[in-house]
């Protein structure tokens, strides 16, 4: 019982969710669909996701490869899934064989994992695939993602050197705890203005995917187009190694 209602109560938020994002978009001038809300998964169960799914929702993503090589055979097709975070070199080939599907990587880093994953997508055969540059914008030291004076380098890698990975844009997670601030949200707007530039990208067509539960709307207002929802849609998280 308390199960089906968390999952009742999932699609209820997920509608919430989406119409909030929707009233942030039209608040920056934008259509509600310039905007992308990806549900968020991590540590729940594929019911969960599979109720949002029948909801009529397809973007969804998640942060660990176990978890995710485990319940993306489970659902359906044609949901567009999203790798959200740090990506293990050695863990590529085995995410990308076990997720056809697979929509982006939001998170690469660094040159290495570019090339693991261009040489991946090429080995198995795959359509290019679309993924985006981490920033860390906060310059906390725990925090995945480059250095923002080096985020034009590391796009026109992807761009050039990379044939079978398509430079969409950057993404940021913010602060330690996981929030953010109007200063990390203009300095990936600012890392987006410096790419542009450098590789002739026009700006409509640049994903900025920066904006979590609790602060989503402010990075829509700011200029995002995909922000990343977990706990307000599926509640909170349940790690069953920690205790409560």
């Amino acid at each position: 019982m308390a199960a089906a209602a968390a999952e009742g109560a999932a699609a209820t938020a997920l509608r919430a969710v989406l119409g909030r994002a929707a009233k942030a978009a039209e608040r920056s001038g934008r259509a509600a669909e310039a905007v992308r809300v990806v549900a968020v998964g991590k540590t729940k169960p594929v019911s969960m996701v599979r109720e949002l799914y029948d909801a009529g929702h397809r973007c969804f993503g998640e942060n660990y490869v176990q978890e995710f090589v485990t319940k993306a055979p489970q659902l359906p097709e044609d949901i567009r899934w999203h790798f959200i975070g740090h990506l293990q070199s050695n863990k590529v080939k085995s995410l990308l064989a076990a997720v056809p599907n697979l929509h982006m990587v939001e998170g690469v880093d660094n040159v290495k994992i570019a090339n693991h994953l261009d040489r991946a997508v090429s080995s198995l055969g795959r359509d290019p695939l679309k993924v985006l540059v981490q920033v860390n914008t906060s310059g906390e030291e725990s925090k995945s993602g480059i250095d923002p004076s080096r985020c034009v380098e590391l796009a026109k890698h992807v761009k050039l050197a990379c044939p079978h990975l398509i430079f969409s844009g950057l993404m940021t997670i913010g602060t330690k705890d996981y929030s953010s601030t109007p200063e990390n949200f203009k300095a990936l707007v600012n890392c987006k203005l410096e790419v542009c530039k450098a590789i002739d990208m026009p700006a409509e067509q640049f994903e900025l995917s920066m904006g979590m539960s609790g602060d989503f709307e402010q990075a829509i207002e700011m200029g995002s187009t995909s922000v990343r929802i977990g706990s307000t849609i599926f509640g909170p998280r349940e790690y069953p190694n920690k205790k409560n």
